[in-house]
């Protein structure tokens, strides 16, 4: 029997991402499954029954009459769930350990590098100025982290070994050990009142979106080691109120940042984030996952649902996520 080709729709994505390496990948992963990469002429839409996807355009998988399966190549599916005509198939997320333990690497790396003072010793190395600041240890230091999925509570176990005091928020209540754990509205200003930096993970829906914004950040510690609360967002851009960061970063509200993510990507050139003194930017890739694991992943998951219908990681889209 004739197996169900595999489309494959990349639209944004970096050199490493590029359409024709995924094609190459789920060539080789995928045995004599027909791989098409998209837009491509010389197939019927019919014989298409899986799609590989990073940001489609709105529309472009309504036209395949027996899809059966949507893999999104990424973690964040808001860019599906805003497609109106998304086909009403099951679609995964992608969640394979290196993608988990990318994202760990770069909130570690931020919350230690605004906990051990980098961007003022950084900038006392430019101006060849020797002025050391009192460094406290890591268990004076508070770090929420709003999202415990699977990244947020890796990332959290990571921080809570270094020493560091970790709690955090999510919608419904969660158990995880060796931290405090808050949820829904209820729990939101405790949670945030003990923060001093604040990590998202969240994702991006309906309820979250601006989450991020001069109400929230006025509600965290203001007596922790740093004097001002600081911001890690590697979650979604549109978490984030963008005035409103720049304006807390600008009267102290906010003692600093790490973006990793924003609302308009690539960010435009005039944006003042690029030359804000109290800001650490990356070009979203926190957790730039290699595609070799997600190709093998995504192979996988086919081999399974063919053989007994089941999938795993699959999106509630009554919740966005």
């Amino acid at each position: 029997m004739t197996k169900g080709a595999l489309a494959i729709l990349v639209h944004g994505g970096t050199e490493n991402w590029s359409p024709a390496r995924w094609k190459a990948r789920f060539d080789e992963v995928c045995g004599d499954r027909r791989v098409l990469l998209l837009p491509a002429s010389g197939f019927d839409p019919a014989e298409v029954h899986y799609a590989a996807v990073w940001k489609p355009k709105p529309g472009e998988l309504a036209g395949f009459p027996n899809l059966r399966v949507i893999f999104n190549l990424g973690a964040g599916v808001d860019a599906l769930m805003a497609d109106r005509s998304l086909p009403d198939v099951p679609l995964v997320r992608v969640a394979v350990a290196d993608l988990t333990d990318r994202m760990a690497e770069y909130v570690v790396l931020h919350v230690l590098m605004h906990h051990r003072q980098e961007p003022y010793l950084r900038e006392s190395q430019r101006v060849k100025r020797w002025a050391p600041k009192f460094q406290h240890a890591a268990s004076a230091m508070s770090v929420g982290i709003m999202g415990l999925g699977t990244l947020g509570t890796n990332a959290a176990d990571i921080l809570r070994r270094l020493g560091f005091r970790v709690s955090g928020w999510s919608r419904s209540p969660k158990r995880v050990e060796g931290m405090a754990c808050f949820h829904g509205a209820d729990g939101f200003d405790a949670f945030l009142h003990q923060t001093d930096i604040l990590v998202c993970l969240l994702p991006l829906t309906a309820d979250t979106r601006h989450i991020l914004n001069r109400d929230v950040f006025a509600r965290l510690s203001r007596s922790g080691p740093l004097g001002a609360p600081v911001l890690i967002n590697a979650g979604r851009g549109g978490l984030q109120n963008e005035a409103d960061v720049l304006a807390c970063l600008d009267d102290g509200t906010l003692g600093g940042a790490s973006l990793d993510v924003f609302e308009t990507e690539p960010l435009p050139a005039d944006s003042p984030f690029w030359t804000h003194p109290n800001v650490v930017l990356t070009p979203h890739n926190a957790a730039d996952t290699d595609p070799d694991e997600i190709s093998k992943y995504v192979a996988r998951q086919i081999a399974r649902f063919e053989a007994d219908g089941t999938l795993e990681n699959v999106v509630d889209r009554s919740r966005g996520y």
